[in-house]
């Protein structure tokens, strides 16, 4: 009985010109073609697979071989239309170029060229897969191609055209057919089904229309193998999906809202639900992608247009309608990127797994920090060249230039100086370095210019991203954000993972001196002792306890200003000629080379600003 089953597409095999679905426009052309009687002698038919090239070429030669032709309506009962029908090689001789691609095969066809045809007027040669001759092959069928004997007619067929030599393109009309729409490849699907009493649903039929990327013969191959299950109940949607072993829309509209959700957790939980359904990694990440893409068309385009762009039903919009007020257009982008970049390490991984649930921990926190607004303050802050640590020091440099070098000059400069403040502006004094100016002033309600600090030690979140920030590799790090930190300091950094697996992939591999470089980075030490672990008891304890930060890996230049004494003088101090008097206060001196070099600067600029002022106001000093 098996010998006598034909497949379903061997069996509504187009047979005329009117029964080929879609390409409205070679039909349209080939049918003018054949009633004016203008046939060329070359054809070169291109386009997708099972899009009704070879199909159209034997159309074309039945209706150039009928017996009534050459028509656009075949009989297909004379000895020719049978002929051609049961792929009799008599005068229509069809060739695979993949497996005849030698120079030899193609001398071959030509010694034969010569025969006249036995049943029909044309001799037709149909070589499918054209593009693997080799060049030799191409060269010995140029001239022939070029001007071939009376009545030989060539269709070339390829689904790679950019192969072909132009020598070859040129000789030939060429015809593009296109991906036939998948309202067309329902329509025809549900005539078959009609036709064989498969019992499907439309959805399913929908289901296998978009699959099939345009091909008929990859769909209707598909319904013949669902047919089996149509039997006994209706073909839905699902069964095409656990066919074709693709992930439910359900399904793939949990593990999104995770994703959005930035759920690591929960997002591997249902990664391996899918994975252990017998899922591939490389089909998961492909489904996901296709997801995205049908929640980015549903973003961006009018709603009547979403079922036929992204073949989805009503209740699966809806759905997508809801989720799409969680993300931005450029979220969504920036997703299907990351997808299609752990689709390209996948496939280059041995193992595969491991990639998968890397991608996904990813993938779940990569939409925290990418929203619009915020990108735009980065992009901003970036131009303008201000960073968080850099605010703390304009007040300071502010104060500096602001503050003034006491001048002293008579009752009259001074008035003449405030009536006229535009025609006999006030000096600029030099530029001084902060620590010139704080031993310059130094009094009692003296108060030093702010210092920039570094971040809070204490905040355990801001260390730990801090400490994320000097690892190198994206897929450590994503790793790494399932961790949660119980201790960060210059002592001992001690991380958690829930899953003891994550803790042996970090123990096991050199993520570990990953982790331990990026803490000798941040506390600018070597061998620090980093701890990789499951949770315990005692971990909130050690959480709550500040890291210790030693004062001595301060800078230096902070020291100084922060630390300068001010004890006063006691009675025994006697004052030494070297000593100043200022406001009736005796000046210690201050015996730190480095603050006797800023002092020495300090006074040098004091009595140039005291030249200049005398010079200025031609003044003098008054006792």
């Amino acid at each position: 009985m098996s010998g006598n089953y034909v497949p379903l597409y061997r069996k509504y095999r187009p047979q005329t010109l009117e029964e080929l679905v879609g390409q409205e426009h070679i039909k349209k052309t080939l049918t003018s073609a054949i009633e004016l009687g203008k046939i060329a002698h070359a054809f070169l038919f291109t386009g997708p697979r099972g899009t009704g090239k070879t199909s159209t070429a034997r159309i074309l030669a039945k209706s150039l071989n009928c017996k009534n032709g050459p028509t656009i309506h075949p009989c297909g009962e004379c000895e020719s239309c049978r002929d051609i029908t049961n792929s009799v090689p008599i005068d229509v001789i069809e060739i695979d170029a993949a497996s005849n691609r030698k120079v030899e095969d193609t001398q071959n066809i030509l010694e034969k060229i010569q025969y006249v045809p036995v049943n029909g007027k044309y001799k037709i040669y149909i070589i499918d897969e054209v593009h693997m001759l080799t060049n030799h092959a191409f060269n010995a069928l140029l001239k022939t191609l070029e001007e071939p004997p009376e009545n030989v007619i060539f269709i070339l067929a390829t689904t790679e055209v950019h192969k072909v030599l132009d020598t070859i393109k040129s000789r030939c009309q060429r015809f593009d057919f296109r991906r036939i729409t998948t309202d067309d490849i329902v329509k025809h699907l549900r005539y078959i089904s009609d036709k064989e009493n498969i019992n499907i649903t439309d959805d399913a039929l929908f289901t296998i229309a978009k699959n099939s990327a345009g091909g008929m013969r990859d769909s209707i191959s598909l319904l013949d193998q669902l047919s089996l299950l149509g039997v006994s109940k209706e073909v839905t949607s699902d069964d095409v999906n656990a066919i074709l072993g693709r992930i439910s829309f359900d399904t793939l509209n949990k593990l999104s809202g995770k994703i959005i959700a930035s759920s690591p957790n929960e997002a591997i939980e249902i990664l391996n639900e899918i994975y252990n359904a017998g899922n591939e990694p490389l089909q998961i990440l492909t489904n996901l992608s296709e997801y995205f893409k049908n929640l980015l068309i549903v973003k961006t385009c009018r709603k009547e247009l979403l079922p036929e762009l992204t073949g989805l039903n009503e209740p699966q919009i809806e759905e997508m309608l809801k989720q799409k007020e969680l993300l931005e257009t450029q979220q969504i982008v920036f997703l299907m990127e990351r997808i299609t970049y752990y689709i390209k390490e996948v496939k280059q991984a041995t193992n595969q797994h491991l990639w998968l649930e890397v991608g996904m921990i990813d993938l779940s926190n990569m939409t925290e920090n990418t929203t619009l607004l915020d990108l735009q303050k980065r992009v901003k802050a970036l131009e303008s060249g201000s960073t968080p640590l850099a605010q703390p020091l304009r007040p300071q440099i502010q104060n500096i230039q602001s503050s003034s070098i006491p001048i002293k000059t008579t009752e009259k400069e001074q008035k003449t100086v405030e009536s006229d403040p535009v025609t006999r502006p006030a000096p600029i004094p030099p530029a001084q370095t902060p620590a010139a100016q704080v031993i310059k002033e130094k009094t009692d309600d003296f108060t030093p210019p702010p210092i920039s600090k570094k971040a809070d030690g204490n905040d355990i979140n801001t260390l730990w991203q801090n400490l994320l920030m000097n690892i190198k590799s994206p897929a450590t790090k994503a790793l790494l954000h399932l961790a949660t930190p119980v201790r960060i300091s210059a002592d001992e950094v001690i991380i958690t993972f829930k899953n003891e697996k994550l803790v042996s992939q970090i123990n096991d591999t050199n993520k570990k001196q990953m982790l331990i470089d990026a803490a000798n980075t941040m506390f600018n030490q070597s061998n620090s002792k980093v701890s990789v672990r499951l949770p315990q008891s005692g971990d909130n304890s050690l959480q709550n306890t500040k890291p210790v930060i030693e004062e001595e890996k301060k800078k230096v230049a902070i020291e100084k200003v922060e630390q300068i004494p001010t004890e006063s003088v006691s009675d025994e101090t006697q004052v030494n000629p070297n000593e100043k008097v200022v406001n009736n206060e005796i000046s210690t001196e201050i015996t730190s080379p480095d603050i006797k070099k800023e002092e020495k600067k300090s006074e040098r600029i004091e009595s140039d600003q005291e030249k200049m002022v005398l010079e200025l106001f031609d003044g003098k000093y008054i006792e």
